[in-house]
């Protein structure tokens, strides 16, 4: 079991380590076009997308994207940044509900909840301390 949970924390770091890295390397991606077409709680993801707000938003997405990934890969903090895994995916996941539907292809169940599913198991599972930082000896 642990080997497969570590072989999920790897794949899953090295996903949101490169969605990170794309993002950050592209000067023109802006979250904006997804978060204003939200089919839930529009407003909300409408303030996000606004001129004031975007700035911040776009750069917490694409940090926080390399941040988790990282984190995953080598294994320290997996406990925290999971937790800040499954709150950037639940919002990732609301703009694109359009209950039932999730996306044009799923039925309540998408991408995004696998995703934080997969956050819970290593979260409940230590994952970190499997052959990651969090399992070092600290002197």
């Amino acid at each position: 079991m642990k080997k497969a949970i570590f072989a999920l924390r790897l794949a899953l770091g090295w996903l949101f380590t490169y969605a990170g890295l794309t993002k950050i390397a592209d000067s023109s991606w802006s979250a904006a076009g997804y978060l204003n077409n939200a089919g839930t709680f529009q407003g909300l993801f409408a303030w996000f997308a606004s001129p004031s707000n975007i700035g911040w938003v776009n750069f917490i997405n694409e940090w926080g994207l390399l941040i988790i990934g990282i984190s995953l890969l080598i294994g320290l903090w997996v406990r925290w940044t999971s937790i800040a895994g499954i709150v950037l995916m639940a919002l990732y996941y609301f703009p694109v509900l359009n209950f039932p539907m999730a996306g044009e292809h799923s039925f309540i169940v998408d991408e995004h909840i696998i995703y934080v599913l997969s956050f819970w198991i290593f979260i409940v599972s230590d994952a970190g301390r499997y052959k990651g930082l969090d399992g070092r000896k600290v002197k």
